[in-house]
């Protein structure tokens, strides 16, 4: 059974309730998840997960500095985490607030690292994203999401 490291960071909860749907789906899949703010992440121990999700706010077209720090600390990890799954997803106050560029910088360092980064032909391509409290077609996509991934860690891992 692959194990599932979500892990992000959430100031107003919206992001949370993002991980939380996404964690909900992936442990109906059969998968082992652990669910965890940034600041209970430690970086040594994203090498014992065979799936890696990161979730963020958008903070001026990027990702929260807690998660960045940690994305900065993992360098420690070069080469470590190749072959893993790695995926993200981001919450903003408006339209075009900078969610794809704020995934887009989370998969940069996933594929730096040598993980798996898998996209999306509908829907949400890079990752799910909410504007604020997730909607409907948020959690619609949070719950799409993580069952595509559950679907290729089990093509992969079983």
């Amino acid at each position: 059974m692959a194990k599932v490291l979500v892990a992000y960071y959430s100031r107003t909860g919206n992001t949370k309730k993002m991980a939380e749907i996404i964690s909900v789906v992936l442990k109906d899949e059969g998968l082992q998840v652990d669910i965890k703010n940034i600041s209970e992440t430690n970086v040594d121990e994203l090498i014992n997960y065979d799936i890696i999700v990161f979730g963020s706010p958008t903070y001026y077209g990027s990702m929260a500095y807690q998660l960045k720090q940690l994305i900065d600390e993992s360098v420690k990890l070069h080469g470590k985490l190749q072959g893993k799954i790695g995926a993200a997803f981001a919450s903003a106050g408006n339209v075009a607030g900078g969610n794809e560029t704020t995934i887009s910088g989370i998969l940069n360092a996933f594929l730096i690292h040598g993980m798996i980064v898998q996209g999306d032909s509908r829907g949400d391509h890079y990752g799910p994203v909410s504007l604020g409290l997730p909607d409907e077609r948020a959690i619609k996509e949070c719950q799409r999401f993580a069952k595509r991934n559950a679907v290729l860690a089990k093509k992969l891992f079983g």
